[in-house]
C-alpha cells in the first residue's frame, strides 16, 4: 500500500511541475504580449519556481515514503538526503 502512495505522490509532484511550467507560460506569454515585459518575466520566474518547488515537496515526500517505509537501506537512505540537500539548494536559488 505504501508503494502505491509514493508512487500517487510521485505523479502528484510531476504533475505538479508540468502545470506549473504551462500556466506560468501561459501568463507570461498573455501577460508579456504588447506591454511590460520585465515585469511579466519577473513574474514568470517566480510562479516557475513556486511551480517546480512545489512539485519537488511533494516528490521528496514520495522518496521519504519509499525511503523509509519501503525499502529501508543505507543506500536508499544516502540517494534520499542527497534528493533533500539538491532540493534545499534549489528552495534557496529560487
Amino acid at each position: 500500500v505504501l508503494h502505491w502512495i509514493a508512487t500517487t505522490f510521485e505523479v502528484i509532484g510531476v504533475a505538479a511541475i508540468v502545470l506549473g511550467a504551462i500556466v506560468s507560460t501561459a501568463l507570461f506569454l498573455w501577460r508579456g504580449v504588447g506591454r511590460e515585459w520585465d515585469a511579466a518575466f519577473r513574474s514568470y520566474r517566480a510562479n516557475l519556481g513556486r511551480g517546480i518547488l512545489l512539485g519537488l515537496e511533494f516528490l521528496v515526500a514520495a522518496d521519504i515514503i519509499g525511503t523509509v517505509a519501503v525499502t529501508p537501506t543505507f543506500q536508499s537512505l544516502g540517494v534520499l538526503a542527497l534528493i533533500i540537500a539538491v532540493r534545499t539548494f534549489l528552495s534557496f536559488s529560487l
